[in-house]
């Protein structure tokens, strides 16, 4: 995703207008008295709060120009919806608003189907902790947000785990020196602790020529289910070290079968 362009949808984001309080204030009592040329002015100058909230789905396969449009429509319905006397800034109302929005957007475009319902009742969890943590500077546990929204816990907790995109096990989480560190190098693998393909005569030999810090990696990897960071610890070396040894170790591993 290109979101470091510098034209999003014919924009050009880096020529944004940033408004001063004062002219918030001003645009803000005029549009409310129904002047559509003060409402698009206040619009456009909080184009850079959607630019902003819109760099937080840089991991979602989606173009970013869709992403603009779909932020910059929760933006005005939170402008026109914005009641003044709520005592909070219009930018503590529009982030919520324009989050939902986009995740609604990718919810619904989604191939897995989340019924509407439950899509409400995270969103409506998603405004309730976004208000919550400006109004006391922390965030609310599951236990205060449910009581909020008026349901119970475990609602809450499943709406939210339901609207989670899927994320590929090979998804770059950053990388070091050169070396890309994966999802599936953060992931502890509980299930295959019987060693079952281990009892590979073949591969047991294979293992077998590997110098001693090799074997005690691939050991730990996938003999004992550790992340990398984990087996980073425990042998004091960085993550991205024991990124490069354990793919060295696989690939002499496959060399010999290979050759085999």
């Amino acid at each position: 995703m290109a979101f470091h362009k510098v034209e999003i949808c014919g924009v050009n984001t880096s020529n944004l207008p940033v408004l001063t309080r004062q002219e918030r204030e001003e645009l803000m009592k005029q549009l409310k008295s129904g002047d559509s040329e003060a409402r698009d002015r206040f619009i456009q100058g909080n184009l850079r709060l959607v630019l902003s909230i819109i760099k937080r789905f840089s991991n979602a396969d989606e173009n970013p120009d869709d992403l603009f449009q779909i932020g910059c429509i929760g933006l005005i319905k939170a402008i026109d919806n914005f009641d003044q006397n709520l005592g909070v800034q219009l930018s503590t109302y529009c982030v919520p608003m324009i989050i939902g929005e986009i995740r609604r957007y990718l919810r619904d475009s989604n191939s897995i189907r989340v019924s509407r319902s439950i899509r409400d009742m995270a969103y409506k969890a998603i405004y309730t902790k976004e208000t919550y943590m400006k109004e006391f500077q922390r965030e609310p546990t599951v236990e205060e947000i449910a009581e909020k929204v008026g349901v119970g816990k475990e609602e809450i907790v499943y709406a939210m785990d339901a609207i989670q995109s899927p994320m590929s096990l090979y998804e770059p989480v950053y990388t070091e020196g050169g070396d890309t560190l994966y999802v599936m190098d953060q992931i502890s693998d509980k299930k295959n602790k019987e060693e079952n393909w281990v009892e590979s005569i073949a591969l047991s030999e294979a293992v077998n020529k590997l110098n001693d810090r090799e074997k005690n990696i691939i050991d730990l990897r996938f003999f004992q289910g550790k992340t990398q960071m984990e087996v980073a610890e425990e042998i004091g070396i960085s993550q991205a070290q024991v990124s490069r040894l354990e793919k060295n170790a696989l690939k002499c591993l496959k060399n010999q079968f290979e050759c085999r």
